[in-house]
């Protein structure tokens, strides 16, 4: 497997090298140059096998040849060895008053209560693999608007050849989201809060891998969804999911909760590998660029306004680079130009036929704030279940867009305890607070404070991964 930057003037590697490297030196994002197909065979297959089977059957073309078959599947084994449920990501039905059977895909299994666990508990071992077999190190570094941040800590902490430094927006994430990045007291790990937003965030990441000197001096690999083994790895659920609901044949809708575009980009990879997709949903809250887009052909950043569904506060997606660049037809050169305009002035303008063929698989809406609530106490009043404000997005955007007759898979992103006070006023009662939440609030925060400022966040960067 080959893999290519989305803005065409990057070396082509292996995964091993994309692994390492994250961002592409273009400031581009790593593509497979082609996508392995899985044929009918084995999506039939896949709907009667453990979720680790199909995850190494899916997942070892992306890596070969760098990591053979039999390393993946031992660190696939031990990834989803650390998950709460038997099934990994099991799913459940949600009752519905519409065309469509909705079902609930539970992706919160994992140590973080997040559906980031479920790339990054193998994203760490496949870094430590990789690390090992050249005899070097890296400093991770990453951007969080909430869940990936304390995902990436649990994979990488105390993992040889890994030094961590987490960015997160000063007062825009939940306190359980801070304190399951700031409690954990491994010296490879590194909190940082920014006065500013997620997309600040990214920026200062970006910025520094853009920074070739810095780069190569501190050995600086990606952890955010920037990083192709995140979306790879994201792919798997869509299969286990689509074949459990459709028996590999029958085609499923899949309603994903949206910020940075990775988890449904990875549905999209999924329906181009041989998944029978109907259609694949974006759901926005308020910060809603990505439903904008699709309505009206215009990309165009806006003020992000603080949510109760903290990691869709976003208004720059990255992943959505890597969409444009497959809709395009791999046009590197016009890509490069466009995204290099939409950072200078805001605005990215969809050609007629970029947005038909974005509107032929994709849908999009937004949920209120209200919304959100009314639809967390209706779930809750109408069966029982707690679901988080993110899910909760997802269910009320599914609610409006039910069309044809193929059941919908409503993605389940994050555990309601971490949202605890939402749900509580939503719903009047407290979700049940696993013990590994419980515990942090009697556990020391370790947490450095800087601004907005890129020479800080290097200066911090250098000091911090020399101790």
């Amino acid at each position: 497997m080959k893999y290519q930057s989305t803005r065409g003037e990057a070396p082509i590697l292996e995964f091993g090298d994309v692994l390492l490297a994250g961002l592409a030196v273009d400031g581009g994002l790593y593509m497979p140059s082609e996508l392995p197909e899985i044929g009918q065979a084995d999506l039939r297959a896949f709907a009667n096998l453990p979720y680790t089977e199909v995850a190494t059957r899916v997942l070892a073309p992306f890596v070969a040849p760098s990591i053979d078959e039999d390393s993946l599947g031992r660190m696939v084994e031990e990834a989803y060895a650390t998950f709460r449920h038997p099934d990994v990501v099991p799913i459940t039905e949600l009752p519905s008053e519409g065309v469509n059977d909705h079902h609930i895909v539970e992706l919160h299994w994992g140590p973080t209560f997040s559906f980031k666990d479920v790339a990054l508990q193998l994203l760490g071992r496949l870094f430590e693999h990789e690390l090992e077999r050249r005899a070097t190190s890296v400093t991770v570094v990453g951007a969080t608007s909430g869940d990936t941040g304390s995902a990436a800590i649990e994979a990488c902490r105390d993992r040889e050849g890994i030094e961590l430094v987490m960015l997160h927006p000063r007062g825009r994430i939940s306190e359980v989201q801070r304190r399951q990045m700031t409690t954990v007291a491994s010296s490879n790990i590194h909190n940082v809060s920014i006065d500013g937003t997620f997309d600040d965030c990214q920026d200062l990441v970006k910025a520094m891998f853009a920074d070739s000197s810095f780069r190569q001096q501190r050995r600086l690999a990606a952890v955010n969804s920037i990083n192709w083994a995140r979306v790879a790895a994201q792919t798997v659920y869509y299969f286990t999911t689509g074949t459990q609901l459709g028996g590999g044949e029958r085609q499923t809708s899949f309603c994903v909760p949206t910020g940075n575009f990775g988890n449904i980009l990875a549905g999209y990879i999924a329906a181009q590998m041989g998944l029978p997709v109907d259609r694949l949903i974006i759901a926005s809250n308020h910060n809603d660029i990505l439903t904008r887009t699709h309505l009206s052909g215009l990309m165009e950043i806006e003020q992000v306004i603080p949510s109760t569904s903290p990691a869709m506060d976003i208004q720059v997606s990255s992943n959505f680079e890597r969409l444009l660049f497959d809709l395009s037809d791999r046009e590197a050169a016009w890509l490069r130009t466009a995204m290099q305009d939409f950072r200078a002035n805001g605005q990215l303008p969809l050609s007629e036929a970029l947005i038909t063929r974005l509107r032929n698989i994709f849908d999009a809406d937004r949920a209120s704030e209200l919304e959100v609530e009314e639809t967390i106490a209706d779930v809750h009043s109408a069966t029982g279940q707690f679901i988080d404000p993110h899910t909760a997005v997802a269910v009320s955007v599914a609610r409006r867009l039910e069309a044809g007759s193929s059941p919908i898979a409503i993605m389940s992103t994050a555990h309601p305890a971490k949202f605890g006070d939402v749900v509580q006023d939503a719903t009047g009662v407290a979700p049940a607070q696993p013990e590994e939440i419980k515990d942090l609030y009697g556990r020391t925060e370790s947490c450095t404070d800087l601004p907005n400022e890129l020479n800080a966040i290097m200066e911090f960067v250098s000091s911090a991964t020399n101790a």
